[in-house]
């Protein structure tokens, strides 16, 4: 595109119709780009100077609308959409599907012994640690006492929930074992969200109008947010690791699954994983926050109805 870039343009929503298949496809395949983890640190930081500086009403000379959207999807990829920092590398949403993919695909295939239960269920909530830190909503910082007891809770819950499954499926059909790491990933979330946003519960998170504006922050909505995201990360693990342990059961008596079993694996599960997504933002009435926060938005902003707040990863 050429000519004079349009000022207009609402770079706090998504590109492409959120109502269409397609549009919802085109967003999650640019957001969940795993080339942008490759990016160097020179892009990554002309990506943010673009994004900000239109934000402030600073256009490039030359700059067109596809640099432009390019430059936001990169900005988004690496940045905190509430801190502005960078985010950690693993924890980005461009290294989900590589990073998911690789440990998902270990838990579902070295699952028959204690050693590999025990070190896989470590590997994958270390790596929620990391994902559920960098992706955390709000800018309260947390110490790093606080990060480490939710840590060691975490990934306890995780591994000991891990273990009490195994031994309680010894004496029932093998395929319900290829079931552990599903029951207990789900376990875990339970325990490893809250544990590592539990300043969020505390001190609430930042809620915004439809434009963009910070209206205060609320505990009812950090509360919403981490519900939304155990259920929505409950939900993702479904097809990833509730599926592939049916075909892998029916798939293993051939005889190539013992030459080529493993890669078979984990095909099958990147197939699944790159159709799985979650939305990062969520919405609430202004009636459902805290009493006080109300009063306050309807003297500041009295057609607002509703509030939105990044809900995290």
């Amino acid at each position: 595109m050429s000519g004079e870039l349009s000022r207009n343009i609402n770079i706090s929503e998504p590109r492409w119709d959120q109502g269409s298949f397609m549009g919802r496809a085109k967003h999650f395949f640019m957001v969940t780009d795993p080339r942008n983890v490759l990016l160097s640190s020179e892009t990554l930081e002309e990506a943010r100077v673009i994004v900000e500086n239109y934000r402030k009403g600073v256009v490039r000379p030359g700059l067109t609308e596809d640099e432009l959207w390019r430059a936001k999807y990169i900005y988004d990829s690496a940045f905190h959409p509430d801190t502005g920092e960078k985010m950690v590398l693993i924890g980005r949403m461009s290294a989900q599907v590589p990073m998911n993919m690789t440990i998902t695909g270990c838990m579902l295939t070295f699952y028959r012994t204690t050693p590999a239960v025990l070190f896989w269920q470590w590997v994958n909530q270390s790596f929620n640690a990391v994902v559920n830190y960098t992706n955390r909503s709000g800018d309260a910082p947390i110490t790093m006492n606080q990060l480490g007891a939710a840590y060691v809770c975490a990934t306890s819950g995780a591994v000991v929930t891990a273990l009490g499954l195994k031994s309680l499926t010894k004496h029932l059909p093998p395929i319900i074992g290829r079931f552990i790491p599903f029951a207990a990933v789900a376990a875990a979330n339970c325990i490893n969200i809250p544990f590592m946003r539990q300043r969020e519960l505390k001190y609430g998170i930042p809620v915004l109008d439809e434009e963009g504006n910070r209206l205060g922050q609320s505990t009812n909505a950090a509360r919403q947010a981490i519900v939304q995201v155990v259920v929505s990360r409950i939900g993702m693990a479904v097809p990833a690791m509730a599926i592939p342990p049916v075909i892998m059961n029916a798939l293993e008596k051939k005889a190539f699954m013992k030459v080529f079993g493993n890669v078979v694996l984990f095909s099958v599960h990147l197939l699944i994983f790159s159709f799985v997504t979650q939305n990062l933002f969520g919405s609430m009435k202004v009636s459902s926050l805290e009493p006080e926060l109300q009063e306050s938005i309807r003297k500041s902003s009295p057609h607002t109805d509703m509030v939105y707040f990044n809900k995290g990863l």
